[in-house]
């Protein structure tokens, strides 16, 4: 496991290590590359709505739901998403991942963050069908963004990561029911980044 940067500073010691694994070049530059740029023109990007403060808002990036027949995406204002099948790299990139890790995925959420405007709010991934200890693997493609954690009761408890491209992050345990976490909009000009965050969504 890699060294991660937001457990550097001694102020740091609370944040949970087991909560996360962390694999900086899990791709190498070149796979990145050729696979951000094969998503970016092929992805059925879509911009979708959500519920925020009582208000149905249009969500800040742009989204594509793959994975196995029949498993379904429901998005935060409770919208079924529509299942794209695996395309061979996807499929290939979760095999690998499932082979390595030992995990189990059936969907890939894929984000597009077009620029430094772009974002996702603090939030947590607990959903009822991602069950109590949810595992997801987080793969960064493109630019290099923060990715914010915090504590759900305890806000000043709040960490940053960067995740360069080809880099894996692999959220697990009790993560998703403590810790909140986002991606942040920022002042400086920013260039296009994917996330694929691969998911085990249990059937209803």
């Amino acid at each position: 496991m890699g060294q991660l940067n937001l457990f550097d500073a001694e102020e740091f010691y609370e944040f949970p290590k087991d909560l996360l694994e962390y694999r900086e070049n899990f791709l190498s530059r070149e796979e990145a590359d050729l696979l951000k740029d094969k998503l970016m023109h092929t992805a059925p990007w879509e911009q979708r709505t959500q519920k925020m403060y009582d208000k149905i808002v249009i969500t800040p990036r742009l989204t594509a739901w793959y994975g196995d027949k029949n498993e379904s995406y429901e998005s935060a204002d409770n919208n079924t998403v529509g299942t794209n099948p695996w395309t061979p790299e996807l499929l290939s990139l979760k095999e690998r991942i499932e082979k390595e890790f030992g995990y189990r995925f059936n969907g890939v959420l894929l984000n597009l963050y077009r620029d430094q405007n772009d974002s996702v709010a603090w939030h947590r991934d607990k959903e009822s069908r991602y069950g109590k200890r949810p595992v997801i693997a987080s793969i960064s493609l493109g630019e290099t963004r923060n990715f914010d954690f915090r504590k759900k009761d305890h806000h000043q408890s709040k960490y940053s990561l960067p995740l360069p491209n080809g880099s894996l992050l692999i959220m697990k345990g009790d993560l998703q029911e403590n810790w909140e976490h986002r991606i942040a909009k920022s002042t400086k000009p920013m260039r296009p980044r994917i996330n694929l965050t691969f998911r085990l969504i249990n059937a209803l």
